[in-house]
């Protein structure tokens, strides 16, 4: 590791690859669920099942990021908006995503969709954090100096 709280390759493969998974089956199961979709096919138990799966993976890459990364993003000052933004998304659609499997049958539909709208705001924020080259520091030479 060369740069403050840039993580080992293996490592951001692992979140990186561990999110979009997540997100992704999330957003294949909101599809067939909730727009009807190919619903047989998308909207199913077995497409749930894996999601919630892959939710326990992405939050072992959270887990594995979050004692270094975190101290280095605050101490870098930089991407202080997205990086807090995917935290608090997180946390909530961790919660929510228990509310639905653990809460009571009467606010399900409330949590429902709070879920999949956090999950969609969540997936955003990571391609803008993690994905593209936002905040790319340019070096003396770049930028015209000797």
């Amino acid at each position: 590791m060369s740069r403050l709280g840039k993580m080992p390759s293996w490592q951001r493969s692992f979140v990186v690859i561990s999110m979009l998974a997540c997100s992704m089956s999330g957003s294949l199961y909101l599809l067939g669920h909730e727009f009807q979709v190919q619903r047989s096919a998308l909207g199913n138990h077995h497409i749930l099942a894996v999601h919630g799966v892959l939710a326990m993976i992405a939050i072992l890459a959270l887990g594995s990021v979050l004692p270094f990364h975190l101290k280095a993003g605050l101490k870098s000052k930089k991407k202080w908006f997205s990086g807090f933004g995917q935290l608090s998304f997180l946390v909530a659609l961790l919660f929510t995503g228990a509310l639905l499997y653990y809460g009571p049958v009467e606010i399900r539909e409330g949590v429902v969709m709070t879920h999949w709208v956090l999950g969609v705001l969540f997936f955003i924020v990571f391609l803008f954090h993690s994905l593209l080259p936002l905040n790319i520091r340019l070096t003396d030479k770049q930028k015209g100096m000797p």
